[in-house]
């Protein structure tokens, strides 16, 4: 079986862009896991304390936000990279 290769994530201010590994379940946990200091709170898209901009690329949600998220913004909490992508920190 061939696995498939990892998403980069490109975040403003971090120097190097990390890999969102298979197993990760949300770019938070990936975020985290690089201590990078990500606001949050409940974890599960209901109150959008962890919106980034999504600056490039494509996510996916692993279940639909109920907070409100603009266009051109991403809940971390909550999604997948589904290509490559370039995030700035709100």
């Amino acid at each position: 079986m061939v696995e498939k290769p990892c998403s980069k994530i490109t975040i403003n201010d971090v120097d190097e862009p990390l890999e969102f590994a298979a197993q990760s379940p949300t770019l938070l946990h990936t975020l985290e896991a690089a201590n990078i200091d990500v606001q949050y709170q409940c974890r599960e898209g209901f109150c959008g304390a962890c919106r980034a901009q999504l600056n490039d690329g494509k996510i996916a949600y692993i279940q639909e936000p109920l907070a409100f998220v603009r266009e051109g913004e991403v809940l971390l909490c909550c999604s997948r990279p589904l290509t490559d992508i370039k995030i700035t920190l709100l």
